[in-house]
This record gives C-alpha cells, sequence and structure tokens, in this order.
C-alpha cells in the first residue's frame, strides 16, 4: 500500500473527534481526507442535524479543497464511527462525478484500509446518470 494512504488515514483521523455540538447537530462521526492534484490533503466530518441540512464528511473535504482553490481529488478515504474505511455515499459520488465529469474514474478511493484494497470510482459509478 502506498505511504499516502497512511498520511490520509492519520489527518482523517485527527480531525474525526466524535461529538455533540447542540441538541439537534452532531459532528464527527466519520471522517475524510482528499488527497487532491497539487498533493495536498484536506479533511473533513460529518455534520448529522435533526433535519436534511447536515453534510457527509466526503463532500465536507471536498468543499474545503475547492474553498482553497483546488478542484482535482487523486484519492479518497473515509473513516466511519467503528474505524473502518468504507465507500462513499451517493451523493459523494456524485459531487465527484460533477466536479470531474471526464476523469472521475481514476479517482482512487480506500475500501479496507486493514487490507490495502483500493477501487477507483470508475469501478463504484460505472455510468453517470447525465451521460457524456
Amino acid at each position: 500500500m502506498e505511504a499516502v494512504w497512511n498520511n490520509l488515514y492519520e489527518a482523517a483521523k485527527r480531525v474525526q473527534n466524535e461529538r455533540k455540538i447542540s441538541d439537534y447537530i452532531d459532528a464527527g462521526g466519520v471522517a475524510a481526507a482528499i488527497l487532491s492534484s497539487s498533493g495536498k490533503i484536506y479533511t473533513g466530518v460529518c455534520i448529522d442535524t435533526c433535519s436534511t441540512l447536515g453534510i457527509c464528511a466526503e463532500r465536507n473535504a471536498i468543499f474545503n479543497m475547492i474553498t482553497n482553490g483546488e478542484s482535482i481529488i487523486q484519492k479518497v478515504i473515509a473513516i466511519m464511527p467503528d474505524g473502518k474505511t468504507g465507500a462513499p455515499c451517493g451523493a459523494c459520488r456524485e459531487l465527484m462525478v460533477q466536479l470531474m465529469p471526464k476523469t472521475y474514474q481514476g479517482i482512487e478511493i480506500m475500501m479496507d484500509y486493514e487490507i490495502g484494497k483500493v477501487v477507483t470510482l470508475g469501478t463504484l459509478t460505472p455510468e453517470w446518470w447525465i451521460g457524456k
């Protein structure tokens, strides 16, 4: 497994910090890290609300990347509350596809950190609903 995955895992772990923000908002159950094309790592945590105002950790990390002037994703890792890694949800996949419609297929996703299983977003999302 490439050493950069360890860096991504550790960056996400540092921000995870599951906590209750208010009676209506929890944060940090899931944490994510994104490696951009410049080699910089951006992180984000999920923010769960009692309505639909929340956001996934992966999208939060992507928005952090965009806020900092970048728009090309190379790698994505998400750490679940149990410490395991897993695939982004459909909304997160859709954002990545819309962000990089011609090249999203090559984004690498860490599926299982323990065994080093990586797949591409193209494998998880082989056909985009808008088409090309």
